[in-house]
């Protein structure tokens, strides 16, 4: 039975039991926790969505419409978050395609952070002057439907292939300003222990390679992929942080949780990257469920995102005047661990923008103006003059 409230921040209790002997009556528990059998038998087509939920007209139109990018996809233990009567459920939302996908609005891109251009080679993106970020597969357990890359990703180009990780390992070792590499995708956590090792290997042997990243949303969507074997192999490579990609605090299910504790225990930084979604996760009380049933879970809210003009989301976009509010409802009212950074991706390659609520409101003289979390306003002597023009030891 879910949650009545799906708010809560606690570890999720869903009965994945009784789902799985109504809709996979034949499988046992070892193998539901078995995560390549999970990913064997994502739900990829209008059958399997028919089989498990019913599907609204609109839902069922767009599966059939949608033949070509970003295909539907999503672990059976991930289709157990789902409701099924309830087409407005936020998870359902960010699975199962609707004909708003197909509805381009202006400022939408199909590369809305402009990275084809900032392609080195090919798997690498080169933005900023210190880090890189490494697409090291185009495949993924689920495909979120507000996905940065749904130009690509599934598509099959950027398979696990040595030859275009060993041009890309090239490329990081004669561009001695990278310190900081993120794998990305796709997700890096659907290769093998043997394939992500190889490649962490190499990558932690380049001198001036100071730390590595791994971008993966696993751990709430296929939380039996975080093994003892993967983990034990994962603490050769420190120092090595990972950006777990979270929506909702219904994915904070106590398998999630085993998963965040053993990577944590293995002495891995973890931080959240959460997109703000219009009727999923744009409600400040969601918000904050999510964002302290994270740290519950040690994982530290990292970034807040506002959802990229990727062509077809804007069914998914909010104004940017809600994130404001959210972060504005976090600060003063929960611990300064709980707030993310919200953060917007300048269209074009252009960056990450910070998107702060702005405190101040005003100055005179030097004296500014602030107000707090709870409206009130207060003065404070900033001394911007002085430290301007400082008094010298004779003058004072």
């Amino acid at each position: 039975m879910m949650i009545s409230a799906r708010t809560s921040g606690k570890p999720v209790s869903h009965d994945r039991r009784a789902f799985r002997q109504r809709f996979y009556p034949d499988i046992t528990a070892r193998e539901w926790n078995d995560w390549r059998w999970q990913l064997r038998n994502r739900i990829r087509d209008l059958a399997g969505l028919e089989r498990i939920i019913p599907l609204t007209e609109d839902e069922r139109t767009a599966v059939l419409r949608r033949q070509d990018a970003l295909p539907v996809g999503f672990t059976p233990y991930y289709a157990s978050l789902i409701s099924r009567d309830d087409p407005a459920d936020p998870i359902r939302k960010t699975m199962i395609p609707v004909q708003a996908e197909f509805i381009s609005s202006p400022g939408e891109m199909v590369d809305p952070l402009g990275e084809d251009p900032h392609s080195p080679v090919p798997g690498l993106v080169h933005t900023y002057p210190d880090k890189v970020l490494f697409l090291v597969t185009d495949f993924c357990a689920t495909y979120c439907r507000y996905c940065t890359r749904s130009r690509m990703v599934g598509a099959g180009e950027y398979l696990p292939d040595r030859n275009i990780w060993t041009n890309a390992l090239d490329y990081i070792r004669e561009h001695r300003e990278v310190r900081d590499v993120l794998l990305s995708g796709g997700d890096p956590l659907i290769l093998s222990e043997d394939r992500l090792e190889w490649l962490l290997a190499r990558l932690h042997e380049i001198p001036h390679v100071e730390f590595l990243r791994v971008g993966t949303k696993i751990p709430a969507v296929m939380p039996q992929r975080i093994t003892p074997r993967l983990v034990k192999m994962l603490k050769k490579y420190h120092p090595l942080f990972f950006s777990i990609h979270f929506t909702h605090p219904a994915e904070l299910t106590r398998e999630c949780a085993r998963a965040c504790a053993r990577l944590a225990d293995a002495g891995i930084p973890l931080g959240s990257q959460t997109v703000l979604l219009a009727g999923v996760n744009d409600d400040p009380s969601v918000m904050k469920a999510l964002m302290l049933g994270l740290l519950k879970m040690r994982v530290k809210p990292y970034y807040l995102h506002q959802c990229d003009a990727v062509a077809g989301s804007s069914h998914f976009r909010t104004p940017i005047s809600t994130g404001k509010a959210i972060i504005r409802n976090l600060h003063g009212y929960t611990t300064g661990y709980a707030v993310p950074t919200y953060m917007l991706d300048a269209p074009g390659g252009g960056g990450k923008v910070p998107l702060t609520p702005d405190y101040i409101e005003g100055r005179e003289g030097d004296t500014v103006l602030v107000r707090n979390h709870q409206g009130d306003k207060y003065r404070y002597v900033d001394g911007e003059r002085n430290a301007q023009h400082p008094t010298s030891k004779h003058e004072r």
